[in-house]
């Protein structure tokens, strides 16, 4: 089928604490968008997302983003492991008793495409994701599309290295860039003052030098990462999201500082920061566009 005028496509986020959803249009246009929890201690807490798929009995395609390695054929999340090991390997199409097929993506290549679909990176063809959260997520575009990888490690972006002497983080890289700026170690980063960047981040502001000490050697490993990630995908922007990302200048403009410093820049082109502005939602739009696409396919 190939879209029709008005039609409303329906993409699916699924986090682990909550569920975010929304209905667009494949011009873009938002019509609808929300959240419900995931309840991902229940064994069955799936089911509640096919009751929510069928009350949108008018939706003309559905896509779905969930944490993982989606399989290569984009049917199911062939590899997750923790609180949502229940994706794995499960087959949405099927579970969902949908006539077209449900395309299933990692949630940071998700937030990407909606990005580069309506959001900062809108028109852009080479552009690399990263959410700063509890840990560090991550997706790159390259010529329009998004890199996957053999197996769908593409994009992990919070798991390079940047210190081989440090210990390894959660899937064995050791002083990880996720571990350099993320909420998953900052009481051993602080000495146990701080559990929350927020947090930090208030205290550097009010003058306190250890905060500040702490924070700009995060931000500058973080730019370390970036500069040479760039060095690796050559994108025309950046696009920062997340917790994090909400602190604004504090974050931006030490970024920009420490990037000039150290950023390969042929004939002074720099790569763009921007932050991300699709927000939560980024994901499920995302999703919704992956469906669009998948439909248009089996015209």
């Amino acid at each position: 089928m190939m879209s029709k005028p008005g039609e409303q496509f329906l993409g699916i986020d699924i986090g682990v604490t909550n569920v975010k959803w929304a209905r667009v249009r494949d011009d873009g246009t938002v019509v609808a968008r929300g959240m419900f929890d995931t309840e991902a201690n229940s064994p069955d807490w799936p089911v509640r997302i096919r009751q929510f798929v069928n009350s949108h009995p008018s939706t003309a395609a559905v896509g779905l983003a969930a944490p993982g390695l989606s399989a290569p054929d984009g049917s199911y999340i062939s590899w997750m492991q923790g609180r949502l090991e229940t994706v794995q390997g499960l087959n949405w199409t099927e579970f969902l008793g949908c006539t077209l097929p449900v395309p299933v993506l990692n949630d940071a290549q998700a937030a990407l495409l909606g990005e580069a679909w309506i959001g900062a990176a809108a028109g852009s063809r080479n552009a690399m994701l990263l959410t700063l959260g509890t840990g560090v997520g991550g997706a790159l575009m390259v010529d329009g599309k998004l890199l996957r990888g053999h197996i769908g490690r593409a994009g992990h972006l919070g798991h390079i290295c940047l210190d081989p002497d440090a210990p390894p983080d959660i899937v064995g890289t050791p002083g990880s860039l996720e571990d350099a700026i993320g909420n998953c170690t900052l009481s051993q980063r602080s000495n146990g003052r701080f559990t929350s960047t927020h947090d930090l981040i208030a205290a550097h502001l009010a003058g306190d030098a250890d905060a500040t000490g702490i924070w700009l050697r995060s931000v500058r490993l973080l730019a370390c990462g970036i500069a040479s990630l760039v060095n690796v995908a050559d994108p025309e922007m950046v696009i920062i999201g997340g917790g994090i990302a909400r602190a604004g200048p504090a974050l931006f403009e030490p970024l920009g500082k420490e990037l000039e410093k150290i950023e390969w820049q042929p004939h002074g082109q720099r790569v763009r920061i921007v932050r991300a502005v699709l927000g939560e939602y980024a994901g499920a739009i995302g999703a919704a566009r992956k469906a669009i696409e998948s439909a248009d396919r089996q015209a």
